[in-house]
């Protein structure tokens, strides 16, 4: 049987959870990276159901929280239960003069998450992408490099992204044209080719 008629039998079922990136907030389309990649996989005929799990504005403070209830009540013990997570932009975040989340206690929560989620499901994580404002971009970077580090001690594959994106000539662009965060259609088709060309990607080529 061929790998691909393997996966079509498999009833696949596939939580993405995280912010507004994950959400596709700013894409005209609405699809953002996560509708686009479950797009793809359908059509090379993976047997799959996805849940978008992108709250705007969340933290990884918020994502914590909420994440095990709402997987739990989307995945299974039957199924090929997969769970992607992606978060960071909002932990480096200034609100009212102070950062919405320490560097410190993000570890924390990247840690305390995968640590669990991948005792139960099979898991990947993609880091934070870049911001247009230079002194936020620079928290962003170094939030990105300690979670690719730790996401190795815990052998969770960890797509990093932010240097591939911040230097697409979609992505900032259609950012500073949007709300000066988020970008559009082509930043999104960007990112979404990023996460199917990865080697660990389940359903790639």
């Amino acid at each position: 049987m061929s790998t691909l008629k393997s996966k079509a039998a498999i009833d696949h079922r596939i939580c993405f959870v995280g912010d507004s990136f994950v959400q596709g907030t700013g894409d005209p389309l609405c699809l953002g990276w996560v509708g686009r990649v479950a797009q793809d996989a359908v059509a090379r005929g993976i047997n799959l159901t996805h849940y978008n799990l992108g709250i705007r504005r969340d933290t990884s403070r918020d994502i914590a929280a909420r994440w095990q209830q709402e997987c739990a009540a989307r995945l299974p013990a039957d199924c090929e239960a997969l769970v992607v997570f992606s978060f960071g932009v909002n932990d480096t975040s200034i609100f009212e003069g102070v950062q919405r989340v320490s560097e410190e206690e993000s570890l924390a929560n990247f840690q305390s998450i995968l640590r669990t989620a991948s005792s139960s499901y099979k898991v990947l994580m993609i880091g934070p992408p870049p911001m247009p404002d230079s002194a936020h971009n620079r928290r962003v970077a170094q939030l990105n490099k300690q979670f690719a580090e730790l996401a190795t001690t815990l052998n969770v594959p960890y797509l990093s992204v932010f240097e591939v994106l911040r230097k697409d000539e979609h992505w900032l662009k259609e950012a500073i044209a949007n709300d000066f965060a988020h970008p559009g259609q082509h930043g999104y088709e960007r990112l979404a080719g990023l996460v199917q060309g990865w080697s660990a990607w389940w359903f790639g080529t």
